[in-house]
């Protein structure tokens, strides 16, 4: 009978937690992140498959952890061999490394599924108000600073290899799917950890912008009214045909980012097509509609799961992901100081003031950024609407992260 229930008690997890311990710290994790994803609706859609995959990835025995592949492309089987997963047929990565596995080689690993994303996240996007603004949209480029600033500090620490340090900075272009694409290139190992961060802050970014505004800008420069500004220093430039303008914009970015950073076409091609099939309108309906729906839901589920799986004991519980961590939250606020700064530095030299929230948005996480600072706005002036001119800023910080990617991946990858 003893012998019974200690095989029993062997067959359960239990006895893998007990000899490891540090099982409970992910099942902690995966619990806070669901709390945020479900409680507090911190980007729900991703935080919740992330925080699931977590979970399931980390009980002993259900095989449904991320086996990443070392520098040289080996996997350790079940049995201890040690196996090239290139060299592995789908079929035979399910079978012995597990479902998990067979959907992270086909879908992440391959680079398929942060494109997908773009293309519905364009097919989701207006950029009317970029093109309305379009001055404001070298904000977003500005934006791009806590990128190459965090890269240049996380080398100089000695911690980070180049690679490395690229997957740590583009976190702070506040883009999930340009973060997972990006660490997939150049530090794969460390994808986990990536995702986390930067979906993570994107759900905090009604926390972390009013906390870097607070402490960079004064009360007088919140209460910029930028519909006055328009009245007194009025546009010169006037679009007499914005549908038509709609749908150049998409053709003429993707050749031109085409022409100049190859490497950013996945993610800009994609983001730009499914725009594209927006504007273009009832010819295109059917498409846009798959694009903006299922084809976006399902690969926002199959991202969030095959992400969280990747956080297992051995990948997350190291000082790199404290680093991690910690340079992510540097990069997410430099982003958004820097682009602060250039607004200060713009309105040293003309007379039409803008306000510096629109800087404040020059890193992605489209629209929270702007309704954030849109809210801020408001409660300064009840009357001091910047939303569609933070738009401007906002959208083209995804464009900005993204090139940001395309070059990092042409020096480095």
């Amino acid at each position: 009978m003893e012998e019974i229930l200690t095989k029993l008690y062997e067959m359960t997890a239990f006895s893998n937690i007990a000899a490891q311990p540090s099982f409970l710290v992910m099942y902690l994790l995966a619990f806070v992140l669901l709390y945020l994803g479900i409680k507090k609706h911190y980007e729900p859609l991703l935080l919740i498959p992330i925080a699931f995959g977590v979970l399931i990835a980390n009980f002993p025995g259900g095989d449904m952890g991320v086996i990443q592949a070392n520098s040289e492309g080996l996997v350790t089987l079940a049995n201890g061999e040690m196996k090239n997963i290139w060299e592995m047929s789908l079929p035979e990565i399910a079978h012995e490394l597990g479902l998990m596995n067979f959907l992270y080689y086909a879908l992440i690993k391959s680079g398929l599924l942060p494109p997908v994303i773009f293309m519905g996240v364009g097919a989701l996007t207006d950029f009317g108000p970029m093109l309305r603004n379009l001055r404001l949209s070298i904000f977003g480029a500005a934006a791009q600073c806590g990128i190459f600033s965090v890269l240049l500090i996380a080398v100089a620490s000695g911690q980070f290899s180049l690679q490395e340090a690229a997957s740590l900075g583009i976190i702070g272009g506040a883009d999930g799917p340009t973060a997972i694409f990006t660490t997939i290139k150049l530090a794969p190992h460390m994808l986990g950890p990536i995702a986390i961060a930067a979906y993570s802050y994107m759900a905090l970014v009604p926390v972390i912008i009013p906390l870097v505004v607070k402490l960079t800008c004064s009360k007088k420069e919140l209460m910029i009214n930028m519909k006055q500004q328009e009245k007194l220093y009025p546009s010169k430039t006037e679009i007499k045909n914005l549908r038509v303008l709609k749908i150049i914009f998409p053709i003429a970015v993707t050749t031109v980012v085409a022409l100049f950073v190859p490497s950013a076409v996945p993610l800009i091609g994609m983001l730009m097509f499914g725009n594209l099939i927006k504007e273009v309108g009832s010819d295109t309906s059917r498409l846009f509609e798959a694009a903006s729906g299922g084809i976006m839901n399902a690969a926002t589920i199959f991202l969030g799961l095959c992400v969280g799986a990747t956080m297992t004991v051995d990948a997350f519980l190291n000082w790199t992901t404290i680093g991690i961590v910690v340079g992510g939250f540097f990069a997410f606020g430099l982003s958004i100081a820097s682009g602060i700064f250039l607004v200060k530095l713009f309105n040293l030299f003309t007379k039409k003031k803008i306000n510096p929230l629109i800087g404040a948005t020059g890193l992605s996480a489209v629209p929270m950024a702007s309704r954030v600072c849109n809210e801020i706005a408001t409660k300064y002036d009840p009357k001091n609407h910047v939303l569609n001119y933070c738009m401007s800023s906002n959208i083209s910080g995804v464009i900005g992260s993204a090139v940001a990617a395309g070059v990092l991946i042409s020096f480095l990858g």
